[in-house]
């Protein structure tokens, strides 16, 4: 069995593996880690911490939010993954975005990808929903409240995607009008989202 299929069956039949156990296959240090290299760019394998690897289909997106629940118990979905949640919009984020407290940090871990983003006093407390999914709760914001947060943070992932989530939450009767404006008050995005909430009940 080639280097790289030795590796990759060792970390399925564990689970996970550590650097310390693969080096028990007998391949030099430099040679595990250009094995480790080629298959993370393959996506075969997923570094879940450092040193520390898994099989990648072991997470999917709604894994990877349990999982992110779990490591951060104050976190909440905001902004892509919000919309993911909420089934506001075709894309599949690549990193899971996790709204904290300005007052917490933790460095993020290598897997699931994390962007975070800090926010404080009501405007992270506001708007805040949990539900069960497999495996465990998840925190995330209501749909009003992403929507606003997505115009509050619209440099950063796009006018296009506010004004697409302001469509989709309108259009699916997530939202009413006096939640969308508690909601742009505590962002204080009021006067950005003002002419695209006018055009869309005009």
């Amino acid at each position: 069995m080639s280097g790289p299929d030795a590796v990759y069956q060792y970390i399925a039949q564990h689970g996970e593996a550590t650097v310390a156990d693969l080096a028990s296959l007998g391949l030099s240090r430099p040679a595990l880690f250009r094995v480790l290299a080629a298959l993370l760019d393959q996506g075969r394998i997923v570094r879940v911490r450092r040193g520390v690897y898994q099989i990648a289909q072991i997470q999917d997106t709604r894994d990877s939010w349990v999982l992110v629940m779990q490591r951060y118990p104050q976190g909440v979905l905001c902004l892509l993954s919000a919309l993911a949640f909420h089934e506001l919009t075709t894309q599949s984020p690549a990193v899971v975005w996790l709204a904290l407290p300005k007052s917490a940090w933790r460095k993020p871990e290598d897997y699931p990808p994390l962007r975070i983003v800090h926010f404080s006093g009501v405007a992270f407390t506001a708007g805040v929903e949990t539900h069960d999914r497999s495996g465990g709760k998840v925190r995330v914001y209501s749909v009003a409240k992403t929507v606003a947060d997505c115009f509050k943070f619209r440099n950063r992932i796009g006018l296009d995607v506010a004004i697409e989530a302001l469509r989709e939450g309108w259009q699916q009767r997530r939202f009413t009008l006096d939640e969308l404006d508690i909601m742009a008050r505590i962002c204080r995005v009021q006067a950005v989202m003002r002419p695209y909430v006018e055009a869309l009940v005009a």
